[in-house]
């Protein structure tokens, strides 16, 4: 019985010593490098928008990539921001920690709007093997790594004028959310749709966007007349800002809004603002605060008489706002202060205070925080009459409140294997 035994494991042995030899030979005439978890070489958490980790590990094959930043030897930390022609300029940080600690540098790479989707993620990837190569220098595939320079012609290192027919201005065209919902007792219909024009230089940006959105309900009762609600918000923003330097900006604003369940039959604002950056503005991606004061005035048409006997009038009001935004690795926060008033009786104001807070916290774990706080005092387009029960539950009347409160708390948890190196991209 022993023997028997013994005759059935090594049995059992060898298959799984061929099947792994043969394993191995298919990798190998893949033609690329087998993945394999190894303790000698960096591990890497990719952290950012614009990551395409499917390809990413496939392409860069040489470091072990986890899903928990606690656990990485190198924390790649990326932030984008759109430039001029309606590019994006891509900031990646490489963070070295336990033995790499006292490597920590920030490499950047713009791509124009016209770069396709593949040559965006090629483009990152040409960062990331870049900056990966002061870590894998300490290790024992150091001897295995080469360095290329693609030298380019003498033209390209001189300044050239770009001949640009559409002189910066980038354009879109949007529709969606169009909805159709049919009961035997209802019928509704909702959609919405609008215009950008844009252009960003590096002393200017300037928006034209028109827009519009409209909600439709019928709802048919057996002994009286079907409920017919019609709500819609349209508008027409537009603003041009000029760089003061690398702390200033101002400009001009101008907008329409046409919105009935407000009692907005048209308003117009136009007003100025300036904005101060603490911090310079190319460092805006990863840290800002900023401090805004805008001075406007407007006037509206209201559909029906207000509480405060109006059915126009002109208005000058001024606004001061105060943010800050933090991207870091461990997470974000973001919030502001936002406080204003009209002249005419400064008992008509308003203030916001509002934050978004994202925490990792360890293994996987992330914490989410929201919240806001309004005191509203400055209703001024509240018709005069009670509502009737159609119109609040219909969401056509704006209903009077001194506050308005809103919060929420998200919590994610990943767990399982420490290690991401395997790409399987089935269905």
């Amino acid at each position: 019985m022993i023997f028997y035994r013994l005759f059935h494991i090594l049995i059992l042995i060898s298959i799984i010593g061929v099947s792994t030899h043969v394993l191995e030979a298919v990798e190998k005439s893949s033609g690329r490098p087998i993945i394999r978890v190894n303790d000698t070489v960096p591990s890497v958490y990719l952290d950012g928008r614009w990551f395409d980790l499917n390809h990413i590990r496939t392409e860069i094959t040489f470091v072990n990539y986890v899903r928990d930043p606690e656990r990485a030897d190198i924390h790649i930390f990326k932030t984008d921001e759109r430039v001029g022609r309606g590019g994006r300029e891509f900031e990646i940080s490489f963070i070295g920690q336990r033995s790499y600690q006292d490597i920590n540098y920030t490499l950047k790479r713009t791509v124009s709007q016209n770069a396709t989707y593949d040559e965006i993620r090629d483009e990152i990837n040409e960062v990331l093997k870049i900056g990966l190569a002061p870590f894998m220098m300490r290790t024992p595939l150091a001897s295995r790594f080469s360095l290329f320079y693609d030298i380019p012609d003498e033209d390209l290192l001189k300044e050239v004028s770009v001949d640009d027919s559409w002189n910066n201005w980038i354009f879109e065209i949007y529709a969606g959310r169009f909805q159709l919902g049919l009961e035997s007792n209802r019928r509704d219909f909702s959609g919405r749709w609008g215009f950008f024009a844009d252009r960003v230089t590096e002393d200017w940006k300037i928006r034209i966007r028109p827009y519009f959105n409209y909600f439709e309900v019928e709802i048919k009762r057996e002994d009286d007349e079907p409920i017919y609600s019609k709500r819609h918000r349209h508008g027409f923003d537009t603003y041009v800002i000029m760089s003061l330097g690398n702390h200033w900006s101002a400009g001009l604003f101008g907008d329409y809004l046409t919105r009935n369940d407000q009692n907005l039959r048209n308003q117009f604002d136009v007003g100025s603002g300036i904005e101060y950056s603490l911090f310079p503005y190319p460092e805006a991606t990863r840290k800002a605060v900023t401090f805004v004061y805008r001075l406007g005035y407007t006037y509206v048409d209201y559909y029906d008489e207000t509480i405060f006997f109006k059915k126009q009038e002109g208005l000058l009001q001024q606004r001061l706002q105060a943010s800050v935004r933090v991207f870091q690795p461990w997470g974000s926060i973001q919030g502001g202060l936002v406080g204003s008033h009209y002249f005419h009786d400064i008992s008509h104001r308003r203030a916001e205070l509002w934050g978004r807070v994202s925490v990792r916290i360890i293994d996987g774990l992330s914490l989410n925080f929201h919240a806001d706080f309004e005191m509203i005092n400055d209703q001024l387009s509240l018709p005069a009459g009670k509502a009737s029960l159609e119109d609040v539950l219909l969401q056509q009347r704006q209903l009077a409140t001194d506050f308005s409160v809103s919060g929420s708390i998200s919590v994610s948890y990943i767990f399982g294997s420490d290690f991401a190196n395997i790409v399987n991209t089935r269905f």
